[in-house]
């Protein structure tokens, strides 16, 4: 905390790390991580709790539970972030000193409590966290105070204008633009809605005003003009349009084949990579903040027939966002994710999943939900607003920021379950020193490597994930001995390499702190002698689109020789599992696939390109590439 050193907490001694514990706590953003003042990296691992946002405008389980005990068993059990949906609505009312002076709160049960109006209890509440170490998000659930105010689709409402929306943000962040408590702005939860189903909210490079990248952006500046620290979190959208369609494209064509890419409200951020969002200056403040559920929420089509971690990864996860914590572009919250447990094995074979996903890469999350009386996923807390749900809280757990056996707040002063916690540590604890040097435990070694493809120019690794009392940051992989590069996934592919000659890999991984694990086991992989680039050509595959049950991509064919084409031929890896369904630009027989007519003759160093549509299950690859000279 900026305002206070909690009673009895130790004043720590910065490590070499971190030359100075930050006298304030707010975060900021390198690559895909979120780090403190002094350049340490942080995992934010939370949950939700929604009330404020209702009609009622205050935390729901205040007419049973009480907000101290609810609040300390939080810090208690490694709750490090609370996301809170507020409205639109509610923010204009505090903005023109409107407060609900007697909420539905029971005093007898929170008798610190009595006489208080909601905005009040707000800050009473933040108070609280201060005290616990847990740091606050605030998220704009919907415009109106409303229970149901989450399926309006947009961010404007009746008599909210979209400019109303903006100043509601900048009266909130003006307010508190001194308390490091709240930490981050989530702008627009569940940006959702479908072309034919106005209004709904669209990603492109407009300034329309139902381009939520646009609103994002506008909103987001709006908020760092005033507070430059503050985190800065867009969501996704339900739908992108597929390659060659736009936002005036029907649902679908007159074949009944889809336009667009759909995915959970606020999940769709494919947007990202065609139009990023720009903070200008205070870029380093962005975070992308994707949501996801599971069947018992609504029967998506990724969960029919077989699923598993890796199916969900790259059917719905990587196309849809982890794409972008995957190449570096910004950090992920996963905002909201969660649901029933016990009830249906796709549902705890889903949450367990993703569960996994975010343990493996860091990825920064607030669960949905403390409360119990969230109909479609129930809650942390049993109905008592008492009792934790100890299969759902056990499920959760791993992926909660621990260091040694003890939770860690986003904190520099106070440990995560206040000044007496035996449970938590605060940040100095980990980055400075506390009497331990800081962190000096290495990872373990990662898993065994192997080598999942070649080509006469690459070989592509995959390997275990190594574990560490804080948490794995990186894996660097090495070729001869040499280190060939950095990553944060499980997967490299080396390329550039002498066609018919073997290499030898290892690899180790690294923490926040730079301790670097002993290396794996050394695999071997032996590059082809022609593969996808062996007779004067190259072929490569990209996939610009996949669904459960199916896939789309684009190859490129470019002549490598010093002569012109005649003609060209590609050889694909089929499986059998796939069927080619429409094929474009190209003549397939079997599973080669040669020139149209107005595409063979390519000069030297040209390219062109082909497409197709595959059915079923699985991934093409290229095999081979040839040319035919005059």
């Amino acid at each position: 905390m900026a305002t206070m050193l909690a009673a009895g907490a130790a004043v720590l001694a910065p490590t070499t790390a971190a030359a100075a514990v930050p006298e304030k706590d707010w975060l900021h953003v390198q690559g895909n991580k979120v780090v403190d003042e002094a350049g340490n990296e942080v995992w934010l691992t939370g949950v939700n709790w929604f009330g404020f946002n209702a009609s009622e405008r205050v935390f729901h389980g205040l007419w049973s539970g009480n907000i101290t005990t609810i609040t300390k068993g939080m810090a208690d059990r490694g709750i490090n972030l609370v996301r809170v949906p507020i409205s639109t609505q509610l923010l204009l009312e505090w903005k023109n000193g409107q407060t609900v002076a007697a909420p539905n709160v029971n005093t007898y049960a929170n008798p610190e409590l009595a006489g208080k109006n909601n905005l009040q209890i707000w800050d009473y509440w933040l108070q609280l966290c201060e005290q616990y170490g847990i740091k606050v998000m605030l998220d704009v659930h919907s415009a109106e105070a409303d229970n149901s105010g989450h399926i309006h689709p947009v961010w404007w409402k009746g008599t909210i204008t979209v400019e109303q929306f903006y100043q509601a943000w900048e009266w909130v962040t003006n307010r508190y633009k001194n308390n490091d408590t709240i930490i981050a702005m989530d702008i627009k939860n569940e940006p959702h809605g479908t072309p034919n189903s106005p209004p709904r909210a669209k990603w492109d490079n407009s300034t329309d005003q139902d381009n939520f990248k646009y609103t994002c952006e506008t909103a987001g500046k709006r908020i760092l003009a005033i507070n430059p620290n503050v985190l800065i979190l867009c969501e996704g959208i339900e739908v992108y349009p597929r390659p060659g369609e736009t936002w005036s494209s029907p649902n679908t064509d007159p074949d009944l084949s889809p336009n667009y890419f759909y995915n959970w409200w606020g999940g769709n951020l494919r947007g990202v990579r065609d139009y990023p969002i720009n903070l200008g200056a205070n870029q380093d403040q962005l975070m992308y903040s994707p949501h996801d559920y599971g069947p018992l929420v609504y029967e998506q089509p990724w969960f029919q027939g077989t699923f598993d971690k890796a199916s969900l990864t790259n059917d719905v996860w990587r196309p849809n966002w982890f794409y972008i914590h995957e190449d570096g572009i910004a950090p992920l919250l996963i905002g909201e994710w969660g649901g029933r447990l016990g009830q249906d094995a796709r549902q705890d074979k889903w949450m367990t999943a993703l569960r996994d996903l975010i343990v493996q890469y860091r990825l920064h999350q607030t669960f949905w939900v403390l409360n119990p009386n969230s109909g479609d996923t129930g809650g942390l807390l049993l109905d008592d607003w008492a009792t934790w749900d100890t299969a759902k809280y056990n499920l959760l757990k791993p992926a909660l920021w621990q260091h040694q056996g003890k939770f860690v707040s986003l904190d520099h002063q106070v440990r995560l379950g206040g000044a007496t916690s035996t449970t938590g540590y605060h940040l100095a604890d980990v980055y400075g020193g506390g009497g331990t040097g800081g962190d000096t435990i290495a990872p373990s070694a990662p898993g065994n490597p192997s080598v999942t493809g070649v080509t006469s120019s690459s070989v592509s690794l995959t390997w275990g994930a190594a574990t560490d009392n804080v948490g794995v940051t990186a894996y660097e992989v090495y070729r001869a001995g040499t280190k060939v590069a950095t990553v944060s996934g499980l997967t490299y592919t080396d390329t550039g390499l002498s066609a018919s000659t073997a290499y030898q890999y290892t690899v180790r991984a690294r923490d926040a702190a730079g301790n670097v694990s002993a290396a794996s086991a050394a695999v071997t992989g032996t590059t082809s002698g022609g593969g996808g680039g062996g007779s004067g050509c190259t072929a490569t595959l990209l996939v610009t689109g996949s669904w459960q049950g199916g896939m789309q991509a684009e190859v490129t064919v470019k002549n490598t020789s010093t002569m012109t084409s005649a003609a060209w031929s590609v050889v694909l890896n089929i499986p059998g599992t796939l069927t080619i369904a429409n094929l474009w630009n190209g003549n397939r027989t079997g599973s080669t696939v040669t020139n149209a007519p107005h595409n063979g003759t390519l000069a030297p160093s040209a390219s062109t390109s082909f497409g197709f549509v595959a059915n079923g299950t699985g991934t093409v690859t290229v095999t081979s590439c040839a040319l035919a000279v005059p």
